[in-house]
């Protein structure tokens, strides 16, 4: 367990990722959806579903790869769904029972270069934080075991490579986590898929089940804060789900999409029917 200093410093510098976020201006809408788009979303969902696509998940453990992966099963947008990662999960729910599981050490991901093969779309939710890996083990979970999966996968012939990403991502930041989130985003983008897209949400608002003092007192932090400076720093999780399975589903010319804080808040509260 982790001791009063440890905690200390998880919380200062959590304190100083929001202060930095406060300090940035909010890029504004992005690509949020209009009107007809929002219209559209259930037709384009079923047009969608008709394509029987294979979907990739990495980091389903975590509290944004197992919203996404609810969010999923729910919508039932993939014919076949499988999850990537270092361990194999347990689900009681009936509905989990057709997700396949990959179990891979990332410390040898060539060697498993078969899990990534044959998926038309791929979601990376992979990430640790500082005061858990240390600053080394956070570069190597956040930057270098992404970017080998992405290669991968782009190897294996994913298509629509999808990156959660942070809100200020930037790889000239003096601030590791915005470093590191910057300099991933960058690399991912050099392999060219035929379709990328970044997602930079804010302080992400859930009620995680791995414990980060950091991040809770970051919460309570936006949670005193008027509601539409919150909102423009902050997002609920499920929102930035449902916001990368309604981006998933509408066409796109461009090969790079980047999606931030409000664009997200926009796509994701998108109307229409949602289930099958």
């Amino acid at each position: 367990m982790a001791g009063p200093a440890a905690l200390s410093a998880a919380a200062a510098a959590a304190l100083v990722a929001a202060l930095l976020l406060l300090r940035r201006e909010d890029p504004g809408p992005g690509a949020g959806p209009s009107m007809a788009e929002t219209e559209a979303l259930s037709k384009l969902r079923e047009d969608f579903r008709m394509q029987n696509k294979s979907v990739f998940i990495l980091g389903a453990s975590g509290e944004t790869g197992r919203a996404l992966l609810k969010e999923i099963l729910e919508q039932g947008l993939f014919s076949k769904v499988t999850l990537i990662g270092r361990r194999k999960l347990t689900f009681n729910e009936e509905a989990y029972k057709n997700v396949n599981q990959e179990v891979v050490d990332f410390e040898k991901l060539e060697d498993y270069a078969s899990a990534f093969q044959g998926h038309d779309v791929g979601f990376c939710c992979l990430g640790t934080t500082r005061a858990k890996a240390g600053a080394e083990g956070f570069v190597r979970v956040d930057r270098d075991y992404v970017l080998k999966s992405a290669e991968l996968a782009k190897a294996g012939g994913c298509k629509h490579f999808n990156l959660v990403s942070s809100k200020g991502a930037d790889k000239s930041s003096n601030f590791l986590y915005l470093q590191v989130k910057g300099e991933v985003e960058a690399k991912v983008e050099e392999l060219k898929f035929d379709r990328y897209s970044v997602f930079r949400p804010g302080v992400l608002l859930c009620d995680r089940q791995e414990s980060r003092p950091g991040e809770w007192l970051v919460r309570k932090f936006f949670g005193s804060l008027p509601e539409s400076w919150a909102s423009g720093q902050s997002v609920p999780l499920v929102t930035v789900v449902r916001a990368m399975l309604n981006n998933v589903v509408r066409p796109s010319d461009k090969q790079m999409e980047l999606l931030e804080n409000k664009a997200i808040h926009d796509l994701g509260k998108a109307h229409g029917s949602l289930k099958p």
